[in-house]
């Protein structure tokens, strides 16, 4: 029993929300920082500010995916959770630029990234649950394309809105208005696009998925595994985990000590310190003969994940560890390194914060072209070579931006187009060029390592590997916010341009590592 090959519009219909969860996304992205600023967070202080936003993803997808995969309403399997993401992240994305002190934006910022994970999870799922394996890499393109077309948009208001008069200043902690409307626009584009999903969409039904398992994924099947077995597991769990847990408090000792950055405490509580505490409870769970409970199965299905799902973790690591040091320092890297100014109630200051928006828009721009053209190149060569040549792409994209001088020669590139007595000078923005590449890694990170993950994935665990999955996006996360702020204070004198430089390298570092991961899928591009 094969999956019914889907058209051109029905793959468009089954993607349309993420053009709405894109414009939240983005809007967070290219303005929290800013947000955060404005109410007056120090430079050195945001990445920790940030932790929120990976920290909530490590919790909320996993257990989204988990119950997703068992739940089957007469919405559908995956479309309660679409519904029930995308009124808290309309509601998030309302209250969020009107927060009125520092620590209520940063209780919003929680909010509304949980809301955005509960919605975008079982969206990646979906995918895996509709196609077949050869559409994949034509679904998360498109997936790509409406990512990027939304966060073009999004990154692009507050430049609309300031051109129709809309004030882009205000007074000292206050935000302006050209961002309030902004999120207002996004909050609104949320809901309504993942509605037009939900209700030109269907999905398969448990006993039909179940058969597409058992013709499209015969290798993997469910080993019933004896008491003994989850005897000893839970031994090796309980000992890991309580190394973890000594090495945590250690880590945390020292940092107390010593005075170094608060940061730090992200890495040895919230990554090794909870990391270790997950062990031991599994562990003793295990031990006692209490291991047909969800959260034994949750860790004990990472620890034995896909080996693809293995491979594409480090690829995955490298790749959102540049991407988080570029969404926390692009604004104050342009605003300081080429506006020249920490000032955030100057017009040099919120013109930066404005350009910053247009890089963001320009990359999102490009990958929403670039998620049509990639398929194709991995048709004559393969994804994971496509993959590798978008990431260095991107990597060299990202750290050009330290190049690109100050705000004087900040356009000084312009073109003349047309004859002698009849053209237009077109201007060509040197940041352009460096969020070209980016756009083109952008493009293939929301679609070629999904594509190449869900078909290595049990159908009946799509969802929660899926989610499973966001962990390597969100670890590095957690460890860029604990380290990064560290490292710009200490040796780059808290200038933010150089964690653009680091993370322009860590991209680079996980093109090379995509080369080494074990795809075979052939890929069909034709939807028709």
């Amino acid at each position: 029993m094969e999956k019914r090959k889907l058209s051109f519009w029905e793959i468009w219909n089954m993607s349309f929300g993420f053009l709405g969860i894109q414009m939240g996304f983005a809007l967070q992205n290219a303005n929290v920082s800013r947000i955060f600023q404005t109410l007056g967070a120090e430079i050195d202080d945001i990445p920790a500010l940030w932790v929120a936003a990976p920290l909530t993803g490590l919790i909320v997808q996993p257990i989204i995916g988990y119950f997703s995969d068992r739940t089957w309403t007469r919405l559908g399997r995956r479309k309660p959770y679409f519904l029930i993401g995308a009124l808290l992240a309309s509601v998030a994305l309302f209250i969020m630029p009107n927060s009125p002190v520092l620590w209520f934006a940063a209780g919003m910022l929680w909010i509304l990234d949980a809301s955005i994970n509960i919605t975008m999870e079982p969206f990646r799922a979906f995918v895996g649950d509709v196609l077949n394996d050869r559409q994949r890499t034509s679904g998360f393109a498109m997936q790509s394309f409406f990512i990027g077309l939304g966060a073009y948009v999004a990154s692009k208001l507050p430049n609309i809105l300031t051109y129709y008069n809309v004030s882009n200043v205000a007074p000292a902690g206050q935000i302006p208005d050209s961002v309030k409307y902004s999120f207002y626009i996004g909050g609104a584009a949320f809901i309504i696009t993942v509605l037009i999903t939900i209700f030109t969409t269907k999905e398969y039904s448990p006993k039909e998925l179940e058969a597409f398992e058992n013709s499209e994924n015969e290798e993997y099947h469910i080993e019933e595994k004896p008491a003994s077995w989850f005897n000893t597991n839970g031994s090796m769990h309980l000992t890991i985990g309580s190394i973890a847990l000594i090495i945590s408090f250690i880590f945390t000792w020292i940092i107390a000590l010593y005075d170094l950055k608060k940061d730090l405490y992200v890495l040895s509580l919230g990554l090794i310190g909870l990391g270790g505490l997950a062990l031991v409870i599994s562990g003793i769970f295990q031990k006692k003969g209490n291991y047909n409970n969800g959260f034994v199965t949750i860790m004990n299905d990472f620890q034995f994940m896909p080996r693809v799902m293995k491979q594409l973790a480090v690829v995955q690591f490298f790749t959102w560890f540049a991407l988080f040091s570029m969404w926390i320092y692009t604004t104050g890297a342009v605003t300081e390194h080429i506006f020249k100014t920490t000032d955030t109630t100057s017009v040099a200051y919120n013109t930066g914060a404005n350009v910053v928006n247009e890089m963001f828009a320009n990359y999102n721009l490009v990958g929403a072209i670039a998620a049509f053209l990639l398929p194709l190149l991995a048709k004559r060569t393969s994804r994971k070579f496509t993959h590798f040549m978008a990431l260095a792409a991107g990597g060299v994209g990202l750290a050009s931006v330290y190049f690109l001088g100050n705000a004087g020669t900040f356009n000084d590139v312009i073109f003349r187009i047309g004859s002698p007595e009849n053209y237009f000078n077109f201007t060509f923005y040197m940041y352009d060029l460096s969020m070209l590449g980016v756009g083109i890694a952008w493009a293939s990170i929301l679609s070629i390592p999904f594509a190449m993950l869900s078909g290595s994935l049990p159908v009946s665990k799509m969802g929660y590997y899926m989610g499973v999955f966001n962990f390597f996006v969100v670890i590095p996360q957690l460890l860029a916010a604990s380290i990064l702020g560290f490292l710009v204070s200490f040796f780059f004198n808290n200038e933010p341009i150089y964690a653009l430089l680091i993370g322009g390298i860590s991209m680079v570092i996980a093109g090379i590592v995509a080369l080494m991961v074990n795809d075979k899928a052939d890929i069909n591009i034709n939807q028709k």
